[in-house]
């Protein structure tokens, strides 16, 4: 087990630091308010976390648009505070990974600033430019996930450039050598400083079609997407041409082969592609990412078959890597809202995360999960998130994931004594850490005692996965390690269930959750229970 790395099997914990705790009154969460909770989030019995972007950026799309890799916006802090937040980290036994955000940049980077100042200079190439066609139209028919053409005119330039997401994103061309040691060499800057891991946003779209070809039509029965409003147009087309080209595989292994001149550095690569189980497979095979992370189990379907079908999908085609699951994120509705149904329970919750913890793989949960915080409600006075302002109301963005954490049940929650940058929901009060901790049977009492129980369970970390056969509601499946094989099964819905499960076990114990029983061939699950047995 010493020999296993870090992040086989690991829970990270994901920080999105401008909601998790500010500390200078700005309304802002900051990086010194990650400091000031390091020992809460170590309480939890998670192995590491996630933090999203903090480096200099004119925050269009807060810290995703990247004006300077290497420096730490003022509005999270200093250098020095993310040193102090690296070393008390490590000294509490967590691991460290940031956001690293490669395939494009702001358009207030230095190196965009000089790229459109002209077509001669040192940089010109190293943003996706194109001309436009006869009639003045962009190059192609490619769209921006944030809706609209995926193209800008830049008039400095008289051309076109690509930008995948928002305008002020412009997408950096990674066919050009110098861009992809240039993006290296920043990667090697935190590298250096001792950071653990990067969560790579968006790796499948760094490089896109040379030729520039039109990507296909989709028929409108299968536009349907991860956060995509009905009316998004980017939903409209196969997205063949605009990323996930062939030729990223091999900058994969070039990064893969700086992470590995520091020891226990892992990747883990956020995909989104056309095939993402299939995108994650290939990825994460060979010498490349050491872990692959997609959206299939951030969709609205809520079923055992979704779940097997897709955890099974994934398992025929990863032969050599490692899965990475969420089931929240600070791109979606959190999971309370979009799977329960208008079931908010603790039951619920204790069972989402217990069920997700224990696929194979590593998984990600994302701040608040361990206080059952549903989707906030923000009127549209008080949206931030520009997707959101753009396609409202068919979709209302992701503002409602990224309010502020609740730690106490004062007016603004205990996150900042200023205006906080979105509404406190009172529903999230009313659920704030200092009234869980007062609360044996509260959600984040459930949250530590599964994962302090889950970390003695070498089959739940590591083990092969297998399904058994069961109806719905219920999803059943083996872990097997070392010899050792366990039994997992959970109900999905808010009712009892019985059902023939032809196994014989002994219940395993002590997790603190709701639990059913295993006795002649026969499993009981109360609603939202689970069991776990070792079998003979």
């Amino acid at each position: 087990m010493s020999e296993t790395p870090w992040w086989r099997g690991a829970v990270i914990y994901q920080i999105y630091p401008r909601s998790f705790l500010d500390t200078d009154g700005d309304g802002v969460g900051d990086l010194p308010g990650i400091v000031d909770r390091l020992d809460y989030i170590a309480g939890l019995g998670v192995d590491a976390i996630w933090i999203a972007p903090f480096f200099r950026s004119p925050m269009a799309d807060f810290g995703y648009d990247i004006a300077d890799y290497r420096a730490v916006d003022p509005l999270f802090g200093s250098i020095e505070d993310f040193d102090r937040l690296l070393a008390k980290a490590h000294a509490l036994g967590l691991k460290v990974m940031i956001d690293q955000v490669l395939s494009h940049t702001s358009d207030q980077h230095e190196w965009f600033k000089e790229s459109r100042a002209s077509r001669d200079n040192a940089k010109a190439d190293w943003y996706v430019w194109a001309d436009a066609k006869d009639d003045g139209s962009p190059p192609n028919n490619w769209m921006s996930l944030f809706g609209g053409v995926a193209w800008q005119w830049e008039p400095r330039r008289g051309q076109y450039y690509l930008h995948n997401f928002l305008t002020s994103q412009p997408d950096l061309n990674f066919h050009h050598p110098d861009v992809q040691r240039a993006v290296l060499d920043n990667v090697r800057f935190w590298l250096d400083k001792g950071v653990d891991g990067l969560r790579l946003d968006a790796i499948n779209f760094c490089f896109h079609d040379r030729q520039l070809r039109d990507n296909p039509p989709k028929p409108q029965a299968m536009r349907v997407g991860r956060g995509f409003s009905p009316d998004n147009p980017y939903a409209f087309q196969y997205h063949y041409y605009n990323n996930t080209q062939p030729e990223n595989l091999a900058f994969l292994e070039e990064l893969r082969g700086l992470l590995d001149r520091y020891p226990g550095a892992a990747a883990l690569g956020e995909i989104s592609s056309e095939d993402s189980l299939a995108t994650m497979a290939e990825y994460t095979s060979g010498h490349r990412l050491h872990m692959g992370y997609s959206f299939e189990l951030l969709t609205d379907d809520f079923s055992a078959a979704h779940i097997r079908g897709t955890v099974e999908q994934l398992e025929t085609q990863m032969t050599e890597g490692w899965p990475c699951w969420a089931i929240s994120n600070h791109d979606v509705e959190r999971v309370l809202s979009r799977w329960g149904n208008g079931d908010a329970s603790v039951r619920l919750a204790n069972l989402l995360t217990a069920m997700v913890c224990s696929l194979r793989g590593s998984v990600c949960v994302y701040q608040g999960e361990e206080l059952a915080l549903t989707e906030a409600e923000v009127p549209y006075e008080a949206l931030q998130d520009p997707y959101g302002i753009t396609f409202w109301p068919t979709f209302k963005g992701r503002d409602g994931c990224r309010t502020p954490m609740p730690w106490d049940e004062t007016a603004n929650a205990g996150f900042s004594s200023g205006a906080p940058w979105l509404p406190v929901p009172a529903a999230h009060r009313a659920l704030a850490v200092s009234r869980q901790e007062l609360d044996p049977a509260s959600a984040l009492h459930g949250f530590r005692g599964f994962m302090q129980w889950r970390h003695a369970q070498a089959e739940l970390r590591w083990g092969d996965i297998r399904f058994l056969d069961a109806p719905e509601p219920v999803l059943a499946f083996t872990r097997t390690h070392a010899g050792q094989t366990v039994l997992a099964a959970f109900n999905l819905s808010p009712s009892p269930v019985t059902i023939a499960l032809p196994a014989a076990g002994e219940r395993i114990g002590g997790h603190g959750l709701a639990e059913g029983t295993l006795e002649g061939g026969e499993l009981r699950l109360p609603p939202h229970g689970l069991l776990f047995a070792r079998l003979a």
